[in-house]
């Protein structure tokens, strides 16, 4: 069971790494629409952060 919440900690950190690369880079470009998606970047770096912690909790916990 461990290695699968790994497994979605793996998936979950390459989320924080796409989003944060596509947040930054709209943020560069600097329009209105482009710092929408920035936002939308950002949270979604966020809530794929929180996903990855706690998968990498419960694989902790399934091991022990």
């Amino acid at each position: 069971m461990d290695k699968f919440f790994l497994a979605i900690a793996c998936i979950a950190v390459l989320g924080v790494l796409f989003a944060l690369f596509n947040g930054l880079r709209a943020m560069a470009r600097g329009s209105e629409e482009d710092h929408k998606l920035s936002q939308k970047m950002m949270q979604m770096r966020v809530i794929c952060q929180a996903i990855a912690l706690v998968s990498l909790f419960l694989a902790y916990a399934a091991k022990h």
